[in-house]
């Protein structure tokens, strides 16, 4: 053992190297570690992230709002593209079994959509027999029977929106709302709603301003569960790939300004946070009606 010592202590001792004289270091600025970082962050396959936000307001003693949200990937990297169905439903207050309704329509619509869509994400060979479109549109006429047949003389709204790769299916009925919110603040609302002060601001006989505090605001004239035939907006519209899809009910919208939206989903360090933050201006706001929102990122 005395030996290993000493054989240990002879060894010759390592030196550090040293740095030429002409190389000096400065520290990375912000703009050069966010660049670091967003280099860092490629996700391969791509994916989409969600966050989920709701509160029964400061005005109501229950919750009729319902929400969905699924989201999955299809195949790996470099072949693989992402999968989601976000919904929100506003059952309509005033109107008997409401929070039934706005449930009625989450499950049955998810359920009618993913039975169709699934099998062709599992295996592509199984061809979709018919467009995405048909697939919304047809799934939203079963959510208009089962709440006439289950709960006769509720309502509620809709809407919903399918993400498949870039693009999206987006189905809606009534005044929830689905927006595309971007980095640099811009807010597109992409659902028209089917209210009576929106046929009057569309027809020049009030101001946008004026539509916020009309007091018919909350009157639809289209709704799941409300009347014989129902007529729902369907159409296709590019994913937001450089910011977010946003669901919520008017219970937000009608409160939050678009800009203010914008800001806190900019400025909040999580999907999560936004969405909380989100529910917390409302309710600061006064939080006059239910509050439900949905946030989708696309990363990749």
């Amino acid at each position: 053992m005395n030996k290993l010592f000493d054989h240990l202590r002879r060894k010759k001792k390592t030196q550090p190297l040293t740095a030429p004289e002409n190389i000096k270091t400065i520290p990375l600025n912000d703009r050069q570690i966010a660049e670091a970082f967003k280099a860092a962050s490629v996700y391969q396959p791509a994916q989409l992230i969600h966050g989920c936000g709701q509160s029964t307001g400061k005005q109501r003693e229950h919750n009729e709002d319902s929400l969905f949200a699924f989201s999955m990937t299809s195949g790996g990297e470099g072949t693989g593209f992402p999968v989601g169905l976000f919904i929100v439903a506003d059952g309509m207050g005033g109107h008997q079994y409401g929070e039934v309704a706005s449930s009625i329509a989450t499950r049955v619509l998810a359920g009618f959509i993913l039975k169709r869509f699934l099998p062709y994400i599992i295996n592509p060979a199984n061809n979709l027999d018919e467009p995405l479109q048909e697939i919304m549109r047809s799934a939203i006429d079963e959510v208009q029977r089962s709440v006439v047949q289950t709960a006769p003389g509720s309502g509620t709204t809709l809407t919903a929106a399918l993400v498949f790769g870039q693009q999206m299916i987006i189905g809606h009925v009534g005044d929830s709302r689905a927006y595309a919110v971007y980095q640099d603040g811009r807010t597109d609302i992409l659902t028209r709603d089917h209210s009576l002060v929106k046929r009057l601001e569309e027809l020049g006989q009030i101001s946008a301003d004026e539509a916020l505090s009309h007091p018919q605001r909350n009157v639809l004239y289209r709704a799941i569960g409300q009347g014989e035939t129902l007529e729902a907006d369907v159409f296709t519209a590019p994913f937001p790939q450089t910011g977010h899809l946003v669901l919520c009910s008017d219970g937000l919208w009608s409160v939050v300004s678009d800009d203010h939206i914008a800001k806190i989903i900019r400025e909040a360090p999580t999907l999560h946070d936004a969405c909380r933050d989100l529910v917390r201006a409302a309710n600061d706001a006064g939080g006059p009606d239910n509050i439900s929102v949905i946030l989708v990122k696309s990363i990749g």
